[in-house]
């Protein structure tokens, strides 16, 4: 949400000046060039931020590769290379926390005083409050690995979504009457462990997608004596084969805890009520856009 003001004041900053609204985005972070050993597990992919940020209402999405050169690039001269000489900016938006250039040194009162210099428009949005906190990242990443999907879906544009590509697992789902779709290849923050309700959808060969509601299990399957967290998605109501082919599934709220079950009955008995469970929580309606529509 706080990106989101930003943009609602970019775009109203193009608008007057009658210019392109253009999101600027690092890939990777550029933590995992300064300081790897901290740096953050993405909450989205390139491809993904553009999407959101263009359902925003950006004009374009420019992906700046971050590496090492980049980061010694000292702030002025980020400033007057990189914004002004190669992209020309006619004004800049920026949230109040903003730095950049090497060591960080650069921030939104040093742009303030080039862009005045400049005759640039500048604008600096402040932080958007939840709660009486501010919306952030970090604060996201917090709710997403504890499991709290649904606090953290309030904090966002979309649901908190996963892709993968579908590997092949033990196939017990399957002789359960619950087949699943095993997730591998994840690139971003996975979820606490535990069972969840989402919606998933699935591109056919002519790219053509389908959506299913979804019963998700982060976590190992303790009940057959397993330790490995997998990513497991039960999709209503699909049959056929979806090994090798990408799944991007919306968290839409978290159903419970993983645990142990006693026998194989207890286990399919809980099994069918998590599908209801998420049957019913992905029928409620959703005040988040850019998600995956439930047909």
């Amino acid at each position: 949400m706080g990106h989101a003001a930003i943009v609602a004041a970019l775009r109203a900053t193009a608008g007057r000046l009658d210019v392109p609204a253009v999101a600027l985005t690092f890939d990777p972070h550029p933590a995992s060039i300064l300081r790897p050993e901290v740096a953050p597990v993405p909450l989205t992919t390139p491809a993904r931020r553009a999407e959101l940020l263009a359902a925003l209402g950006v004009d374009a999405v420019l992906v700046q590769p971050a590496d090492a050169r980049l980061m010694s690039l000292p702030a002025e001269s980020f400033y007057t290379d990189v914004l002004r000489g190669r992209l020309r900016a006619a004004a800049l938006v920026e949230g109040a926390d903003f730095r950049f250039g090497a060591g960080r040194r650069g921030d939104v009162t040093l742009l303030r005083a080039w862009c005045a210099a400049d005759g640039l428009s500048f604008d600096v949005v402040a932080p958007v409050l939840d709660g009486g906190e501010p919306v952030s990242s970090s604060r996201i990443r917090s709710l997403i690995a504890a499991g709290d999907v649904e606090a953290a879906n309030r904090l966002l544009t979309a649901p908190l979504r996963l892709r993968g590509t579908v590997v092949r697992g033990k196939q017990r789902g399957a002789g359960l009457g619950f087949p699943t779709a095993n997730l591998g290849s994840i690139a971003t923050l996975v979820p606490g462990q535990g069972v969840y309700a989402a919606r998933a959808a699935v591109a056919d060969a002519d790219g053509e997608r389908t959506t299913h509601v979804a019963a998700l299990h982060i976590g190992p399957n303790v009940s057959f004596g397993e330790t490995a967290v997998a990513v497991e998605v039960h999709l209503v109501g699909f049959s056929g084969d979806l090994y090798g082919r990408s799944l991007d599934v919306d968290f839409l709220g978290r159903l419970r805890d993983t645990r142990r079950f006693d026998s194989i009955d207890e286990l399919k008995a809980q099994l069918a009520a998590d599908v209801a469970a998420a049957v019913a929580i992905a029928d409620r309606p959703s005040p988040l856009t850019a998600s995956i529509p439930h047909r």
